[in-house]
């Protein structure tokens, strides 16, 4: 009898688990989870957040911007300290971040005959972001990288600068030769996804040929037989034309301009634009200046009081001093509500929380080309301008961009106001001074995107700033490159080790392989 009701037990139980078994897959699985992803979804956010910089990053090493206040956590590269409040962040919003997404994108496209647009618009997208970051660190995880949850290469090696560049080179090529306007739009395209297809790869054509342009002019300190040969290329490829090329971001009330966090965030009164920039702005009676530049009864108040744009009235902070030492400058302003009485961004335009974010622009395209034009390289190809031409038209365009800006009129600068600003004698086209001109413009159009700003720095030796002296950390030079984040050494100790190695220390002295 125990025999048999043990036997009846086993059976109904038995017969109990085969039940749950048999419904278990749908009972337990969640109807709203995602088991698909859209890389078309993923391409949006890999562009929306690509790293904007930082106020407080290569704009303070060019001398556009200051961080004048001193307290320990702020000691980055206004007063010559490798700092990682200030190295890390763009490193840790490219690689976590678009980085990771696009090598996702590039994963599920490759193969997708439907999706082919948006794998030559994901290479050509992470090429600009690499080449940020070499021109930022020198060797970085390039082969590597972004591969952690693909392919479990959680700790990746660091790819030789130079390597890399030649890699890039090889990839917007290839990606730029093989966009197809027949194979379809991109509608999430957050740069030109509004666009018949059509006219977006054309778009899009002529951003990865002006990344080539870029490209190769940063060989013209190292190989200028090689620079000559990849801007011939990218003229030929086709370049952008006007700004209605400009790939760029628009922010609103949801999605504010992450550039201007910083300085519109925490104790606006720290920051300040630089002396050298403001002087130049001034000198020249630069209609960008009331657009970039405010004073302020209290800057500690920037967003609620209206800023005096009054061209006399700016004056930009000295370079090499904090909020101690200030006061032993000659012509020291003094002090002004809650810290000094010196210019800050127009909170209004510039520094606004919905002022666009430029990467790639007709303004820095037609001056790069003044140059290679100045430099005899363009010889030999058709519907070549001047590089008088080339100069002046990036100087216009530069200026047109203001009118996608926040409470600015459009046209941002009158034609008459352009004119006179090209004929002021230090701003006129001159062929012994083309170089310095050319290059003092690109620092100027470069103004918000401080990637592009220090890397034209080095490269060309302009604008002639001279070297902020707050201590001997440089050796009475400028800083060069953004040292590697602390972690790295660490977390990936035996990369980072054999990387600084190869650079010559992990040092703000150090040098990319282009700036020898």
């Amino acid at each position: 009898m125990k025999k048999f009701i043990y036997t009846i037990s086993t059976i109904f139980a038995a017969l109990v688990v085969s039940s749950c078994d048999k419904g278990f897959a749908v009972i337990n699985t969640n109807p709203y989870a995602l088991t698909k992803i859209d890389p078309a979804i993923l391409f949006t956010n890999a562009q929306r957040n690509t790293d904007a910089g930082s106020w407080e990053g290569e704009q303070t090493i060019v001398q556009q911007f200051v961080n004048a206040y001193n307290t320990g956590a702020t000691a980055g590269f206004n007063f010559n300290e490798d700092n990682n409040n200030f190295n890390i962040p763009r490193w840790n919003n490219s690689y976590p971040g678009p980085l990771k997404l696009l090598e996702q994108i590039i994963s599920l496209t490759k193969t997708d005959a439907t999706k082919a647009n948006l794998y030559q618009m994901a290479r050509i997208w992470k090429s600009h972001i690499y080449i940020v970051l070499v021109d930022t660190y020198g060797d970085i995880p390039y082969s590597q990288a972004g591969k952690g949850n693909l392919e479990g290469l959680f700790y990746p090696k660091y790819d030789e600068d130079k390597v890399i560049y030649e890699e890039l080179y090889n990839e917007i090529k290839s990606a730029v030769a093989a966009l197809d306007a027949s194979k379809g739009a991109v509608k999430e395209d957050l740069f030109f996804g509004k666009l018949a297809a059509a006219e977006q790869i054309d778009k899009w054509k002529k951003l990865g040929n002006s990344l080539l342009l870029r490209l190769g002019m940063r060989y013209s300190k190292i190989d200028q037989n090689k620079a000559k040969s990849i801007v011939q290329e990218a003229y030929k490829g086709g370049l952008i034309q006007t700004n209605a090329d400009n790939p760029y971001i628009v922010y609103n009330a949801i999605y504010n301009n992450p550039l201007n966090a910083g300085p519109r965030g925490t104790n606006p009164y720290f920051y300040y634009l630089a002396e050298p920039f403001i002087n130049q702005l001034k000198s020249t009676y630069d209609p960008r200046l009331k657009y970039i530049s405010g004073k302020y009864a209290d800057p500690n108040q920037v967003l609620a009081l209206t800023p005096d744009t009054t061209r006399a009235n700016q004056f930009g902070y000295p370079i090499g001093y904090d909020q101690l030492t200030i006061v032993k400058n000659p012509a020291y302003r003094g002090p002004q509500g809650t810290g000094h009485n010196y210019s800050q961004l127009n909170y209004s335009v510039f520094g606004s929380a919905t002022a666009p974010v430029f990467y790639v622009t007709n303004a820095q395209t037609k001056l790069l080309l003044a140059e290679a034009s100045q430099r005899g390289w363009l010889t030999g190809l058709s519907n070549v301008l001047t590089t008088k031409e080339y100069y002046e038209a990036g100087v216009i365009a530069s200026m047109d961009e203001y009118s996608l800006y926040p409470n600015v009129p459009n046209p941002a600068v009158p034609a008459a106001l352009k004119l006179s600003y090209l004929e002021n004698p230090l701003v006129k086209f001159s062929e012994a001074k083309a170089l310095e001109l050319i290059n003092t413009q690109y620092w100027i159009a470069s103004l918000g995107n401080g990637a592009e700003s220090f890397a034209n720095f080095r490269r060309s030796g302009f604008p002639a700033l001279s070297p902020n002296n707050y201590n001997n950390n440089l050796q009475g030079g400028f800083t060069r490159r953004f040292g590697y984040p602390d972690a790295e050494s660490s977390t990936n100790n035996e990369n980072y080790q054999k990387a600084a190695s190869r650079i010559g220390g992990d040092k703000l002295t150090s040098r990319v392989f282009w700036d020898k």
